[in-house]
C-alpha cells in the first residue's frame, strides 16, 4: 500500500513539456532544408515590359447588315453575295484588324446570317459581334 500513499513532496508539474515543440521544429527544419535548394534553381526569363497607358489606337468597326430580303450591306453600301468574301478579306488584312459588327434583321432567315459569319471567319476576322436592340418595356 505504500505505492498508493501520496508523499508530501509530490507536487503538480507546472513546467511545459518541450519535447513536442522540438519535434515540430525538427520537422520544419527538414522541410526547409529540402525546399530551399529547389527554390534557388530558377530559370532566368527576360519578361516583356508593359505600360499602364491606354491604347491610343482603337480599331475601327465594320458594320455588316443583313437586311430582311437577305441582301448584305457593308457600312452604308449594298454589296452582292459574291463581293462579300473579298471585301471581308480586305478588312481582315488591315492593321489593326477591325471589329466586325453583324446586324441581322428580325425577319431575315438565320441561314443568311450564318453565311455572313462563315464568310467572316474564312476571311480571317478575329473579332465578330452582333448588334441587337434592347427590349422595350410594355
Amino acid at each position: 500500500m505504500a505505492g498508493f500513499i501520496a508523499d508530501e513532496h509530490d507536487e503538480v508539474m507546472s513546467e511545459i513539456n518541450m519535447v513536442p515543440f522540438i519535434d515540430v521544429m525538427l520537422v520544419l527544419l527538414i522541410i526547409f532544408i529540402i525546399t530551399v535548394p529547389v527554390m534557388k534553381h530558377a530559370v532566368n526569363v527576360e519578361l516583356p515590359r508593359a505600360s499602364n497607358e491606354k491604347e491610343l489606337i482603337k480599331p475601327e468597326t465594320v458594320n455588316l447588315t443583313v437586311q430582311a430580303d437577305g441582301s448584305y450591306a457593308l457600312g452604308d453600301e449594298k454589296i452582292a453575295d459574291d463581293q462579300l468574301a473579298p471585301r471581308l478579306q480586305a478588312e481582315a488584312a488591315k492593321q489593326p484588324q477591325p471589329d466586325l459588327h453583324i446586324r441581322g434583321d428580325r425577319d431575315v432567315r438565320y441561314e443568311r446570317v450564318a453565311q455572313a459569319m462563315a464568310a467572316a471567319q474564312q476571311a480571317g476576322l478575329k473579332k465578330i459581334g452582333f448588334v441587337t436592340e434592347p427590349k422595350t418595356a410594355p
